[in-house]
């Protein structure tokens, strides 16, 4: 409810979640239609994927061309804390990364000129800021937070880096710290900085469709930089901060509106993070009626 009141964050999750299972999927050689919010009255149903045998019958039926190769790399894409090093994509990355997302519906802005990078940084550093006053903003975190071998979901201490103190910190484009008890076990310095590769993921609208579309156009941009070897993390906390979410499209002179901001570029590897069961999240239905 502090984090993410809208849901709006969930529904991006859920989107790429979706975007999984499509891919996933294509690469076994189903086809399926893709119903986004397909019934009103169960507003917790968020895509239902249809097997099609006409689809699955007609050879013209194109099935995505980079399903095979980007599900295969969605068994080594993992978000990443650790120290980036300065290196621009290159164009041939860039130009991945802007289709993939036009693939889903969105648009991505990548912040190239200093005064904009500045401005990210500073959005970023005061969005952190409100949040750090909100003792229940701390009280998620500390839920969200886990050292459980056991448990399914969370961002465990293995993944995050330690940090000492809240002030600690020499990022330019400051992370979220994860660390609350102290027991991060990656590297506490993560260079987070301003040159480093820097872009936005936007949608025309700002409603739970469009949030499903930035989901999958998200996963979809992730694994596209994992196949080209890179890593990404994301700066959830400027557009969780309506205020900051508001000016970063103003500063940015977005036409569109902003969904996430990330940075992308080469670190070290780290370890995965825990997954749901998938019955938690998919449920299967042999009837005209699907479940999810």
């Amino acid at each position: 409810p502090v984090i993410d009141p809208d849901g709006r964050q969930l529904a991006i999750s859920c989107g790429a979640a979706l975007l999984g299972a499509r891919l996933s999927l294509a690469a076994a050689g189903v086809a399926v239609r893709v119903d986004l919010l397909p019934e009103q009255a169960q507003p917790d149903l968020l895509a239902a994927l249809v097997v099609d045998p006409a689809a699955a019958s007609d050879p013209s039926a194109a099935s995505d061309p980079s399903a095979h190769r980007l599900d295969a790399a969605a068994r080594s894409r993992r978000s990443n804390r650790r120290e980036f090093g300065d290196e621009q994509l290159p164009a041939s990355v860039v130009d991945a990364v802007h289709n993939a997302a036009h693939d889903e519906g969105t648009a991505v802005r990548f912040v190239v000129d200093l005064d904009d990078r500045i401005a990210v940084a500073r959005l970023a550093q005061q969005a952190a800021d409100a949040q750090a006053e909100d003792p229940k903003y701390h009280a998620e975190l500390r839920a969200w937070t886990t050292d459980d071998p056991t448990r399914t979901d969370g961002v465990p201490t293995v993944a995050v880096p330690h940090v000492a103190s809240r002030d600690g910190s020499r990022d330019e484009v400051p992370m979220r710290g994860f660390d609350t008890t102290g027991g991060g076990q990656l590297p506490s310095e993560t260079h987070s900085s301003l040159h480093q590769t820097l872009f936005v993921i936007t949608t025309d609208s700002d409603h739970r469709r469009d949030w499903l579309d930035a989901g999958q156009a998200l996963y979809r941009v992730l694994l596209e930089l994992t196949d080209a070897g890179y890593v990404a993390s994301i700066f959830s906390q400027i557009c969780e901060v309506r205020s900051a979410r508001q000016e970063l499209r103003r500063r940015l002179r977005l036409s569109a509106n902003p969904q996430l901001m990330l940075r992308a570029g080469i670190a070290p590897p780290t370890a995965p993070t825990p997954r749901r069961p998938l019955e938690d999240v998919i449920g299967v239905s042999d009837d005209s009626a699907p479940l999810a």
